[in-house]
């Protein structure tokens, strides 16, 4: 495999940034690695695993290179739009796709648009609160998580997010008003910046779990989907998530080794099992 080539690409509303990782003598199709609003430098260890294949990583639009060029807000909708030109610039053909978290959303949105495009998703951890039983539960804390963060700032916002993504079980009532943690405890700033714009819990947030899979349409695509879920997070939002998902679509979901962030390595010092998530997505990918 190549060192990656990074390519540009403009598109309505944005300058997408994407690596390219060629392989010498590919056996499989392409592989697209994506998550949201986590960008590329997130899968550097699990692309090594797969030096058998071109992989692509990408930044979505708003995070990391990927600029925005007008003040849309970014939806599931538009990074599929996103995504699905990425895949126009690559040729076209029928890419494979594994997606993390709220790239998993974007992904279940771009087989529901553009089957054609992929061959196999395995969408990890989609964190959907209205595939949820407890969903209406789930969207006030939600919206209670949203409001610390327009009210006090990111600090008190993403503690906030790490105890609604840590939660296990279903979601109470009142959820969103139960005392929340120091944010210095977490290492998070106690000082409220005055900024707004930060990308998962100001730009992407609310209209990732607010999201509702088109499940007529990715039941009729010709993609393979399949959902994947973690063996340690069994009982968080983003596993549930999962869990619902693939009961809509009539399938079980794939267990993976380690957490949500199970395909990591040490690149934010929360490393999972890349190794054995690497084989079973290649057992995966293999049908």
């Amino acid at each position: 495999m190549t060192e990656p080539k990074t390519h540009t690409l403009e598109v309505p509303g944005a300058t997408l940034a994407y690596d390219v990782r060629e392989a010498e003598e590919p056996t499989a199709p392409a592989l697209l690695l994506i998550g949201s609003p986590m960008d590329a430098s997130g899968f550097a260890t699990l692309a090594g695993h797969f030096t058998d294949r071109t992989v692509v990583t990408y930044d979505p639009r708003g995070v990391g290179r990927s600029r925005r060029t007008d003040d849309t807000g970014p939806t599931p909708e538009a990074h599929a739009d996103d995504l699905h030109r990425v895949i126009d610039a690559l040729g076209g053909a029928p890419v494979d796709v594994f997606a993390s978290s709220g790239g998993a959303v974007n992904a279940l949105a771009l087989v529901a648009r553009h089957p054609e495009q992929v061959r196999v998703l395995v969408a990890h951890e989609p964190p959907l609160a209205k595939v949820l039983p407890d969903r209406d539960n789930a969207l006030a804390a939600v919206a209670g998580l949203r409001q610390a963060y327009e009210r006090e700032g990111f600090g008190a916002g993403m503690v906030r997010f790490f105890t609604l993504t840590g939660h296990r079980g279903e979601f109470p009532a009142g959820f969103a008003d139960l005392p929340a943690p120091n944010p210095a405890d977490f290492g998070l700033p106690t000082h409220d910046d005055g900024s707004r714009d930060d990308p998962l819990l100001g730009q992407n947030l609310i209209s990732c779990i607010h999201y509702e899979p088109d499940v007529e349409a990715l039941r009729a695509a010709s993609t393979r989907v399949v959902i994947g879920v973690g063996a340690e997070s069994e009982g968080e939002m983003a596993h549930r998530g999962g869990v619902g998902v693939a009961g809509l679509l009539g399938t079980e979901p794939v267990i993976f080794p380690s957490n949500h962030g199970g395909f990591l390595g040490d690149e934010f010092g929360m490393p999972g099992d890349p190794d054995g998530f690497a084989a079973t997505l290649r057992q995966v990918l293999g049908g």
